[in-house]
């Protein structure tokens, strides 16, 4: 019983940090009708500035640490991204009344990672004084990028299936070239490499570091604005995409945490690190994976993979998913 309330406890003083208050804010501005609106422009220079500051601080930490302690987890990354597609295409996308390719890109998207949930999740942890690897977040396209391209290729294998066209082949490098040239990962890898091969130490800690608490907690008012506006498009498709976008992120993190352990177990990875890749895991693309999967798979509908990522599945992966997996980092780990 002790242990359910401890649990209890850590997951209710989540509600009070800023970063989730932001979000919660932004919902219920636009749920009361207001006409706040913050230019696209100003959206996109802010996932920019944060996914650049994570990049920076990632390369810097792997130009010193051991590669052969990135190695599994890097490989966990690429194996719960495909795994989170595969679960969604033998789910989602077999139950009545979804379009098959509709659940395939709706199962892309969620394999795909958030780069706002990702920045929400490392400012929560460092508040509360969770440690882990600053190259957990160079992680994100060794999940993000296999899950698009798993994604593309199931949805077109099955289109040319549904056609009769099934001597065509599907292309994989163009898929994987228009997933690194999209907004978020050109960002983070730019700033990858910056870290790697210069020595950006004076820029990062005088002006992307000093930076990125305030750009996250505009970040997570315009998501919760643009959560509660896609509440309308959701209506319109089959309700199982609701139900999809509030299971799917607690399942997904519960695997890549349980993977996590295995690496924690046998390299030493950190504790804060099994946490992060789990977050990862529970977060849906929130910016590189809609223009991709528009592109590739043009029959699927908007309505249901966006709706269900933006309108539920980031809330829940920033009110719940985090909370829940530092949570239960404090049972597994201890405090």
């Amino acid at each position: 019983m002790d242990l359910i309330l401890d649990f209890l406890q850590t997951f209710a003083v989540q509600f009070q940090k800023p970063t989730l208050a932001f979000l919660l804010g932004g919902m219920l501005v636009a749920a009361l009708g207001s006409k706040l609106d913050v230019p696209d422009a100003i959206y996109r220079f802010i996932v920019f500035m944060l996914l650049m500051r994570i990049g920076i601080n990632g390369g810097m930490e792997i130009r010193q640490a051991d590669l052969g302690a990135i190695l599994l987890p890097a490989v966990i990354a690429v194996v719960v991204g495909c795994a989170i597609v595969l679960l969604g295409r033998y789910t989602l996308a077999l139950l009545p009344r979804i379009k098959t390719e509709d659940g395939i890109a709706t199962a892309g998207l969620f394999g795909a990672v958030s780069a706002s949930t990702l920045a929400a999740a490392m400012v929560l942890m460092e508040e509360d004084g969770i440690v882990y690897e600053a190259w957990v977040p160079a992680l994100y396209p060794f999940m993000d990028i296999p899950a698009l391209v798993l994604a593309i290729v199931l949805a077109n294998l099955h289109l040319q299936r549904k056609g009769g066209k099934t001597d065509e082949r599907v292309r994989v490098w163009p898929i994987i070239a228009d997933s690194l040239r999209g907004p978020a990962l050109s960002a983070l890898l730019l700033g990858l490499a910056l870290g790697l091969v210069t020595r950006p130490d004076r820029v990062f800690e005088e002006f992307y570091d000093p930076l990125f608490r305030g750009l996250l907690s505009v970040l997570m008012l315009i998501m919760g604005m643009e959560a509660y506006a896609r509440l309308a498009e959701l209506r319109r498709v089959a309700h199982w995409f609701a139900v999809y976008a509030v299971a799917a992120p607690l399942v997904h993190g519960l695997l890549a945490f349980a993977l996590g352990y295995v690496a924690h177990v046998t390299v030493g990875f950190s504790p804060g690190g099994v946490i992060l890749l789990a977050v990862m895991a529970a977060s849906s693309s929130d910016i590189s994976g809609p223009p991709t999967l528009r592109a590739a798979i043009p029959t699927a509908n908007p309505s249901s993979y966006i709706g269900a990522s933006t309108s539920i599945g980031t809330p829940i992966a920033i009110a719940v998913g985090i909370p829940l997996y530092m949570a239960l980092g404090d049972i597994v780990f201890g405090p």
